[in-house]
């Protein structure tokens, strides 16, 4: 396990153990000295995992003050299946598409095999298209179908 996946997995376990309200603060420096790397590590960790997109609220500030301050996102599963449709845009490449789903998956917003399925439907294997059409075409499906989703 990269040092990386350590960290997420580290701040994951901490606001999972809060309220699904609460925010976790975190101290940049001070964590980076817990997993020996440099602060931008963490700024790394933070924002390609711990963003919107896959459920989750970051504000920070920096300097000698500063501090990280997460919030898991709370809301309805037809709440997040459309806040994720409107998120989604007019074009989406496959990773961004899949961590769409597995945030959903992990809200308990859809089921496993609706997001199985959904996969299926936008991966790179069946989308057989130029790269700008792919994407498009990923988008409008991706969209179309988790709109099926909500009641």
């Amino acid at each position: 396990m990269g040092i990386s996946d350590k960290i997420e997995s580290f701040i994951y376990e901490l606001v999972k153990s809060e309220a699904p309200d609460c925010w976790v603060e975190l101290k940049r420096n001070e964590l980076a000295s817990v997993f020996n790397c440099v602060p931008s590590q963490i700024n790394y960790v933070i924002s390609t995992r711990f963003n919107p997109e896959h459920g989750y609220i970051v504000e920070s500030r920096r300097g000698g003050g500063g501090y990280l301050r997460i919030k898991r996102l709370v809301a309805s599963d037809e709440d997040s299946i459309l806040k994720a449709v409107q998120s989604i845009g007019n074009s989406i490449d496959y990773q961004s598409a899949k961590n769409h789903l597995s945030t959903l998956l992990n809200l308990g917003a859809i089921d496993k095999i609706s997001a199985e399925l959904i996969n299926k439907a936008v991966c790179d294997t069946t989308l057989t298209l130029p790269q700008p059409q792919k994407d498009t075409i990923r988008a409008q499906i991706l969209k179309n179908t988790l709109a099926t989703l909500v009641k």
